[in-house]
């Protein structure tokens, strides 16, 4: 078995940069595990709904999960790398300050519809830019009380015709 000093000045080198690069790959892994932040929920654990808006071409259906909780609210569509053009996410208001939605770790565009409390759309931000930590929100001058935020896939609203003033129902109870 050779000793350290007797490894050749090459293979000595070649030993470091892979020590070097291994211990690198490493910290970057455990970097990125920690920018990912919280552990995050399966979508397949949040309750589930089936929504019906009214639009110029007819009923448009949409299966949602509800984001029924502070945690799941917050976790959204984060890190999603698909969402399918029937599906989507429901966010009721929970709690008394105005209703504002971000794309932070969110990779995918989405239109974020603004809701109040009848159902109607009040507001629609289409293909919201993935990974923006810019504050969305209903534009002055609209003063409606939001209660709900409705994400869909980006671009859905202008396939489908959904316009401000169109209205959603839930179809079936979630579960």
């Amino acid at each position: 078995m050779r000793t350290h000093s007797e490894v050749p000045g090459a293979q000595r080198l070649a030993w470091s940069i892979a020590a070097a690069t291994i211990v690198w790959l490493s910290a970057a892994a455990l970097a990125g595990a920690w920018a990912q932040g919280p552990a995050r929920e399966n979508l397949d654990n949040f309750p589930k709904s089936q929504v019906e808006i009214s639009a110029a071409d007819g009923p448009q259906h949409f299966n949602i999960w509800i984001a029924d909780t502070t945690a799941r609210s917050e976790q959204g569509l984060m890190y999603v790398t698909g969402l399918a053009h029937d599906w989507g996410m429901l966010f009721p208001r929970n709690n008394n300050g105005p209703m504002a939605m971000w794309m932070k770790n969110t990779v995918i565009p989405l239109d974020m519809l603004f809701l109040d409390a009848e159902g109607a759309i009040v507001y629609i931000r289409r293909s919201a830019t993935p990974q923006s930590e810019n504050i969305i929100k209903v534009p002055a001058p609209i003063t409606t009380p939001i209660a709900f935020v409705l994400e869909l896939a980006g671009g859905e609203c202008d396939r489908r015709h959904i316009t401000q003033g169109d209205h959603l129902r839930i179809i079936s109870p979630g579960g």
